[in-house]
């Protein structure tokens, strides 16, 4: 696994905040466990970003700039996240008033750009081949979702059928998914973090979901973001204003680390609009898993004075969260457009902007 060794400034990690068991139904006592392990988690991962994080970036005035969405869990989690990574600097967490929508968090709830429904579900339609197809392509994934819950009539599984669609929300500005994969999605998620909680092995999908099931089910959770993230019209709308914020933040001018904490449909709205999947081991394709980020710097050749971006994604195996190991995966990324792992500044910045939709006037 290669150190990251950034000779200027610019690192900008976008960090999918890890999310609790208290997703599904369960004692009260399960639940607020959930959560101290949550926390727990989440100051390990960031232990392993300061090991690997250069001390210079974070020493003395600890230059660190931290935004979470505005949520009560992304606020936590970027707590527990500057908790683990800079002890004793007592990093500010920036968010808006709870509740809040945030334009670089949640784009088509803020009305930050002119999203229009229709253009986005063809878009949708051509990168999916439709909702049908889509259900159809996952089929196997369904079926054993369905052993894994009890469920082993053909003529009625557990996964509601219905008819896949995805049609505008009643206000025009997001959509709503309806069919197998939106029923399915959060359960295939909730088995992960059963997993990756420490819950006991028999208790993790009735003893029916090991490791290699849980994998296989992740790609119904990553199929959610097929439609929402993943087709380009959606990844434009939905990392128009984190794309710009990335983009900013490497200045020269900035902190030299800068962290958003914010959730998986950002990280794989980002990864889309650079145009590139996201795999790391013990995870289905584009299923960001707890913890997962990506991380991007801003680097400096010592010789021509040449600059540079490079795009890893950031991961802790689901062993390694179950265990709370200080251990990460860290796969480098290669941005289309650029010649090799190292993209020019200019080449980089160029091509991201290029795939954002345009920002609504400020009201």
């Amino acid at each position: 696994m290669d150190q990251i060794t950034p000779h200027a400034s610019g690192q900008v990690p976008i960090y999918s905040s890890a999310k609790c068991l208290n997703q599904c139904s369960g004692p009260k006592a399960l639940m607020h466990s959930s959560k101290e392990r949550s926390h727990q988690t989440l100051v390990t991962i960031a232990s392993v970003g300061r090991l690997r994080c250069p001390q210079a970036l974070l020493k003395a005035s600890c230059n660190t700039s931290q935004v979470s969405n505005s949520s009560d869990r992304t606020i936590a989690s970027g707590r527990a996240y500057a908790e683990g990574l800079a002890p004793g600097c007592d990093l500010a967490i920036e968010h808006k008033p709870l509740g809040t929508a945030d334009s670089i968090f949640e784009p088509l709830r803020a009305r930050a750009t002119a999203f229009d429904a229709r253009a986005a579900i063809e878009s949708i339609n051509r990168e999916t081949g439709g909702m049908p197809a889509l259900a159809r392509r996952h089929g196997a994934a369904l079926a054993r979702l369905d052993q894994v819950l009890g469920c082993t009539s053909v003529e009625r599984g557990c996964v509601p059928a219905g008819a896949p669609a995805v049609s505008a929300s009643a206000d025009g500005h997001d959509l709503v998914l309806a069919g197998p994969i939106r029923a399915a999605s959060g359960i295939a998620q909730v088995l992960l973090l059963q997993e990756v909680e420490g819950l006991p092995r028999e208790s993790v999908g009735w003893s029916r979901a090991n490791p290699a099931t849980i994998e296989q089910l992740g790609a119904l959770h990553a199929a959610l973001f097929a439609v929402y993230t993943h087709p380009p019209y959606m990844a434009a709308h939905q990392a128009a204003v984190l794309g710009r914020e990335v983009l900013a933040s490497l200045s020269s001018t900035g902190p030299r680390l800068t962290i958003f904490m914010g959730h998986d449909t950002n990280v794989t709205a980002l990864a889309a609009a650079l145009r590139v999947d996201l795999k790391a081991p013990g995870y289905a394709t584009n299923d960001v898993p707890p913890g997962g980020a990506l991380l991007i710097e801003r680097l400096r050749d010592a010789s021509t004075g040449a600059r540079f971006v490079r795009v890893s994604y950031r991961t802790q195996s689901p062993e390694s969260l179950r265990g709370l190991w200080q251990s990460a995966s860290l796969v480098a990324l290669k941005i289309p457009g650029c010649a090799s792992l190292l993209c020019p500044e200019a080449t980089f910045s160029r091509g991201l902007v290029s795939h954002l939709a345009p920002l609504q006037p400020a009201r």
